[in-house]
């Protein structure tokens, strides 16, 4: 493409390999004893409620505003500790069973409080219920331990949950293994604990923990992998990842193919051209980009199509993309301006 954006690039630094290891066995053995239930299930259970049109602050200067938009409630406005990142969707996934938007955050904390790792969050577009999901890594011991990581980006494709782990690939989970922990025990456990002690589950109050069943890691040192979407109108389907710059244009995006294996080298690779890309997604012929400012500044979407660029204006802090009925689709960072929302493609 022409311009000073999405120019072709070496695909080769993004070779990943497989590294299941014993994860897959963990997670069967954590999926055997502990109940599994659907996505439909978490939806219809759901302890929280989202605002919509709310928080309109996240907004800021954005003209036209988006046509709808879903707030968080206010405590998962207002806590420090959480900040929302990826964003993936029940239409990524092709087989969700259930109109879903589904939101990665990374815990922050605020010495002596330990790391809690990253959190899922499932919410539905129609009645606005969501609930979090613990993410975990587990253990052939039959217990697990929660995964610090950014979780900059998420997508969903089939059954399989891709994370973003910025220096060493994409985790995967499998979205069939979201595991209750209320199945096995009468209470959630002790909040300040994780994983499996005295026969006991804990998951720092959390209901539900979704176990990594895969790996998929690069040549160390690498690219990095800042966030991550799906594109759903090519043939096979691809996968995409790229990478955060913060000063410079030199960052990279990558598509693979999308089938029984994910490995080898990417289908093609580019420089997005521009610094602050906090997401992107292909989706008929078009590129994507999310362009982060600060927390009081607008970003942008970088539309790249027939080789020519166009930006639109984005709320204040939008971070990884994906595509959802005919949009768009971005979640927010900041304190007290924490919202899900989309525009036109």
């Amino acid at each position: 493409m022409a311009g000073t954006g999405m120019v072709p690039a070496d695909a080769t630094p993004y070779t990943l390999r497989r590294a299941t290891g014993t994860l897959a066995e963990a997670a069967g053995k954590l999926a055997g004893e502990i109940g599994a239930v659907t996505t439909a299930t978490v939806l219809a259970r759901a302890n929280r409620t989202g605002i919509r049109r709310g928080v309109a602050a996240a907004l800021g200067a954005m003209q036209p505003r988006p046509a709808d938009w879903y707030a968080f409630d206010v405590k998962d406005q207002d806590t420090p500790d959480w900040y929302p990142q990826g964003l993936t969707c029940g239409e990524d996934s092709g087989s969700a069973g259930a109109s879903v938007l589904a939101v990665t955050w990374y815990f922050k904390p605020a010495p002596p409080v330990p790391e809690r790792g990253v959190r899922l969050t499932l919410l539905s577009p129609q009645t606005l219920k969501y609930q979090h999901a613990l993410l975990v890594e587990p253990r052939t011991d039959g217990s697990y331990a929660p995964i610090n990581i950014h979780a900059g980006g998420v997508a969903w494709h089939g059954d399989l949950l891709y994370v973003a782990d910025t220096t060493r690939g994409l985790r995967v989970f499998d979205m069939r293994h979201v595991l209750d922990l209320r199945s096995v025990q009468s209470d959630l456990g002790d909040p300040a604990q994780v994983g499996r002690r005295d026969g006991r589950f804990h998951a720092f109050g959390y209901r539900y923990v979704i176990p990594q069943s895969d790996f998929w890691r690069v040549a160390q040192p690498g690219p990095l992998f800042s966030f991550v979407s799906i594109d759903r109108s090519t043939t096979p389907h691809t996968l995409i990842s790229g990478e955060y710059d913060e000063n410079g244009p030199g960052g990279r995006v990558v598509r693979w193919d999308l089938g029984p294996d994910l490995g080898g080298t990417p289908r093609d690779a580019f420089v997005l051209g521009h610094p602050k890309i906090q997401g992107a997604v292909s989706s008929g012929g078009a590129w994507y980009l999310s362009q982060a400012a600060d927390a009081r500044t607008n970003g942008k979407l970088l539309v790249y199509r027939d080789g020519k660029l166009t930006t639109r204006s984005m709320p204040i802090g939008p971070e990884d993309l994906s595509v959802r009925g005919g949009q768009v689709w971005s979640v927010t960072e900041f304190r007290n301006k924490r919202i899900v929302f989309g525009v036109p493609l």
